[in-house]
């Protein structure tokens, strides 16, 4: 797959605008491998304040500064498992691409790790995604040529790999194109005035009343399945993928604290890959029905996000704001149905 190119430029400041145009056309710390940081447990805030304005993180409702935005476009066949650098990711979403397999759309802020991989190409559906986080980076091996003019005028900073060559790595333990790997630090160093996280939704607290207690939850797509079991031992969510235990070759198992399965339309976009599959468009714009994990129960929820530009929010049947559980969140975009 061809890889994109772009100059040097500042994202358009005219945010709602460009991204109508675009749809009218169709990461500061550091974490080390083998010793990840202990999550704090900050006192609990009402669930209707913004994580930021109590010094945390707006993505993991963990005590943070605010600090640039990275995204990663992360590979997620079995050729390229495990994965290295998610667990110190803030954010992973996991959205389908051709063929009913899916990819990692992970999002550093807090910290980085030293490398985060395989990496691979970017989709228009990132465009939408990413629009909530302001202007981030966005890391990744390539696109499509007819792709390149959306990232291009998109605002964020797009970052594939031969814009910033020195920061990816090639492994030479996997074959092509799954051992391409991203040096996140020099990563930012090549977007210098990538945005600062902000809020883009989120809150977090206490869990709410209610909720059905679940030991384990599977989401489905054609050709990938995810499966979280309560770990409550330590509290946290363990992920499976096409039945495997998922971890990293750097921080071990991947153990989200809140799991967010968001039922979206995905319809086929007027892109294609290589082989001539064509890809499909994840709406992350709009409103309808989730399911929140947390504390070993399953909390029935309403997501909006009424344009682009707005931040994702996620309330009870009640109307009142759905607390996450800080920590690292899984967002899995979820074909409805």
């Amino acid at each position: 797959m061809t890889d994109d190119q772009r100059g040097t430029r500042r994202p358009g400041r005219v945010l709602t605008a460009l991204l109508c145009a675009l749809t009218a056309a169709g990461l500061y710390g550091c974490s080390h491998p083998g010793t990840p940081e202990p999550s704090p447990t900050p006192t609990p805030v009402p669930a209707t304040t913004s994580p930021a304005a109590t010094g945390r993180s707006p993505f993991t409702g963990l005590p943070a500064k605010p600090a640039p935005v990275l995204a990663v476009k992360i590979d997620n066949v079995a050729e390229a498992r495990p994965h290295t650098g998610l667990g110190s990711a803030d954010l992973v979403y996991v959205e389908q691409v051709e063929g009913g397999v899916t990819r990692l759309l992970a999002v550093y802020s807090s910290r980085l790790p030293d490398r985060t991989g395989p990496v691979r190409s970017a989709r228009e559906s990132d465009i939408e995604l990413l629009a909530q986080f302001g202007t981030p980076a966005l890391a990744y091996s390539g696109s499509q040529t007819a792709l390149k003019p959306l990232l291009k005028a998109a605002p964020l900073y797009p970052l594939p790999q031969e814009d910033a060559p020195r920061a990816f790595v090639r492994s030479a333990a996997r074959p092509a194109p799954h051992n391409l790997y991203l040096l996140p630090g020099r990563a930012l160093a090549a977007a210098p005035d990538a945005g600062l996280s902000q809020d883009i939704g989120f809150r977090f607290g206490p869990a709410p009343e209610g909720g059905t207690p679940v030991r384990e939850r599977t989401v489905r797509y054609p050709a990938a399945r995810y499966t979280f079991t309560w770990n409550a031992a330590e509290k946290d969510w363990r992920v499976a993928m096409d039945g495997r235990a998922a971890r990293t070759t750097d921080t071990g198992p991947l153990k989200p604290t809140t799991v967010v399965v968001q039922h979206v339309n995905i319809r086929p976009s007027r892109f294609h890959d290589f082989l001539g599959n064509i890809s499909p468009y994840t709406e992350s714009v709009g409103s309808g029905t989730a399911q929140v994990l947390r504390d070993g129960r399953s909390y029935e929820a309403h997501w909006a996000r009424p344009k682009a530009t707005s931040g994702t929010t996620f309330t009870t049947p009640a109307g009142k704001p759905l607390a996450f559980a800080p920590g690292q969140i899984w967002v899995v975009l979820a074909p409805k149905g």
